[in-house]
């Protein structure tokens, strides 16, 4: 029954299919004003939002171009990680700053590096471990204090928080935001974001500080297939966003 199957199977099996590679030639090349746009048999491939699909940063546009070169035969939205932060970036982020800092922001009180387990011992000294030379950085480099709690009992952060983050928040650009929302949306913590965008984390170091408690029970009471996948893709997206500020300098 099809019920039985894997979930990621059933996904796959209705997911609607991909559509066929139709241009021969993926390049690039810039305008006049210094901008470098991906082309596809000379024309220039769109943002969903039919926006160029263009940047300053060459090296990240040759790295895009090659993602559009190497789909073959089908075009796979899920294979082209740094298109797809690019096409955010040019459609959702650089339009809408302010709307996008908003929204992250109202996540301050639910970071998951805020949430500590009372026990077991070694979990809870793992957390601290791991976590904490994360959060003192953050009020040391930055002036932003955070609360814990233990359990899953809401915590509430200071007044101050949230107007010293959206300042961290303004000054970076749009290249910085885009991998700033994404790296919160995959870790749920914004000071893992924080982190990563500000090179005090590598991916690698971000996903097992995200994943921490998952991979402990791992090792506790074995793997599971599925969860295993979605960490994988998880993490692969990660080190994504590590390659796309990279590129974006």
């Amino acid at each position: 029954m099809d019920k039985e199957k894997p979930l990621e199977m059933r996904v796959r099996e209705t997911a609607p299919p991909k559509p066929r590679r139709v241009y021969k030639v993926a390049s690039f090349a810039a305008s006049d004003a210094g901008v470098f746009a991906v082309l596809l048999d000379g024309k220039s491939a769109l943002t969903p939002l039919r926006k160029p699909l263009s940047s300053e940063a060459e090296k990240l546009i040759a790295a895009v171009a090659a993602e559009w070169d190497a789909q073959d035969p089908h075009v796979d939205p899920e294979t082209m990680p740094l298109t797809r932060l690019l096409a955010t970036e040019i459609d959702r982020v650089a339009p809408q700053r302010g709307a996008v800092i908003d929204n992250l922001l109202t996540f301050v009180d639910a970071d998951s590096i805020c949430y500590r387990a009372g026990h077991p011992a070694d979990l809870r000294e793992r957390q601290r471990t791991v976590w904490q030379p994360i959060v003192d950085w953050l009020l040391r480099e930055h002036d932003i204090a955070l609360n814990s709690t233990e359990g899953l009992m809401p915590v509430t952060q200071p007044s101050e928080t949230a107007p010293k983050m959206r300042k961290v928040l303004e000054k970076l650009n749009d290249s910085q935001l885009t991998a700033f929302q994404a790296a919160a949306s995959l870790t749920h913590s914004l000071t893992l974001a924080f982190a990563l965008v500000h090179k005090k984390v590598t991916a690698a170091n971000c996903f097992a500080a995200a994943f921490l408690d998952e991979l402990y029970q791992v090792e506790k009471w074995g793997e599971d297939a599925e969860a295993h996948t979605r960490r994988q893709r998880i993490a692969g997206d990660l080190n994504a966003i590590e390659r796309y500020l990279t590129l974006s300098v």
